[in-house]
């Protein structure tokens, strides 16, 4: 798993990139109660913002972490967006992602940078 400063975690499945929010984002935000996930298919850009959430605490935006095409986004937490603080590095995770060039993975964070970073 990767990590991004923008507490993203990014976990690789083969050419896919499967893309959340960390567990400490999660608690960070509070009680998620909306996701606007993007459309699949869609084509995007490394940090476009591609998903809005809400919680009782504040909105905030995910960025794309990588140039590439949305291939699958978990709808599950669209009709529940609670499940994000249940399970934010699990069964939470928000979009794949089939990247047009992986190079970029390689200036995020592992998981021991990460802890660091959040300290």
């Amino acid at each position: 798993m990767k990590y991004t400063e923008e507490h993203e975690w990014l976990q690789a499945e083969g050419e896919i990139i499967t893309v959340g929010i960390t567990a400490h984002a999660a608690e960070q935000l509070g009680d998620v109660v909306f996701v606007e996930l993007p459309e699949v298919g869609s084509e995007v850009t490394k940090d476009e913002e591609i998903v809005v959430i809400e919680s009782v605490k504040a909105a905030s935006d995910i960025l794309s972490p990588l140039d590439g095409e949305i291939v699958e986004i978990n709808e599950a937490i669209a009709d529940e967006p609670g499940k994000v603080n249940e399970d934010p590095e699990g069964e939470a995770w928000f979009f794949k992602i089939k990247p047009s060039d992986l190079s970029p993975m390689d200036d995020y964070m592992d998981e021991a940078g990460y802890k660091a970073f959040i300290g």
